[in-house]
């Protein structure tokens, strides 16, 4: 098994390492800068970059990376991402030799139109699609693409670890406490975020069960969260209508 190092970047994104002995694979490196200090203190050697989708947050650093690594970028086909070696559409399965593992590619277009994400060993390297208790906006995909993708990730084993890209997870679960005010188990996921966060403790990874009990974008079948985005949005009745009113509310909240 490999281990996982979060690295913050930014105002709040986190680019992930991973390593098994010497060797290391990075997911969106934004910045390369954190990268290679991690790096030199680990005295680790990149040789895998895996990006998800083409935000300059994600990839801006990829450039700086490959001029102190001779590393292989994995990135999606669909997007323009300079230095990307192995193009990726999604059905895939990448070897990923710092890790030692075989990792699953995922198509999950919504938050962009080639947004890629990566499973293996159960773990789920999802940038902007999935977050702790929330979803990416909408830049380039339809609320029809978004709702399938994330259905696509709800659909791993419950205790897959989830491995997004920003620490947004008290704001989002504010607004999801406004759709479903009563949901007990979501009220318990507030409160341990919030102390968490007083104590500057990072709140990611979570995991599939979690997302499922208490990310209103995975729940808009249920009673409290059809009833509350109805009372914005009338015409909502199917599910990938119920889920654009949610997100078009959470884009406004």
């Amino acid at each position: 098994m490999f281990d996982v190092i979060r690295i913050p970047a930014f105002k709040d994104n986190y680019i992930w390492l991973l390593h098994n002995g010497a060797a290391a694979a990075v997911v969106d490196p934004g910045d390369a800068r954190p990268v290679l200090d991690v790096l030199r203190r680990e005295r680790l050697s990149l040789t895998t970059i895996l990006v998800t989708h083409h935000h300059a947050d994600h990839q801006g650093g990829v450039s700086d990376l490959l001029a102190h690594h001779a590393a292989e970028v994995f990135g999606p086909a669909a997007e323009s991402i300079a230095g990307i070696t192995r193009p990726l559409r999604g059905g895939e399965t990448i070897r990923i030799a710092a890790c030692d593992d075989d990792f699953q590619v995922v198509a999950v277009p919504g938050h962009t139109l080639g947004h890629v994400a990566y499973y293996g060993a159960g773990c789920l390297f999802c940038g902007d699609t999935l977050f702790a208790g929330g979803c990416g906006r909408l830049f380039e995909g339809s609320a029809a693409q978004m709702a399938e993708s994330l259905a696509r990730l709800a659909a791993l084993p419950d205790e897959t670890a989830v491995y997004c890209a920003h620490e947004y997870t008290q704001a989002n679960l504010r607004f999801a406490l406004a759709v479903e005010p009563g949901n007990r188990r979501l009220q318990n996921r507030a409160a341990e975020v919030a102390a968490a966060r007083a104590r500057g403790a990072a709140t990611v990874p979570s995991t599939i069960a979690i997302e499922k009990a208490t990310n209103p974008f995975l729940r808009c079948r249920e009673p409290e969260v059809l009833a509350s985005t109805q009372r914005r949005a009338p015409e909502a009745r199917d599910e990938v209508a119920v889920f654009g009113a949610l997100r078009e509310w959470k884009n406004a909240f």
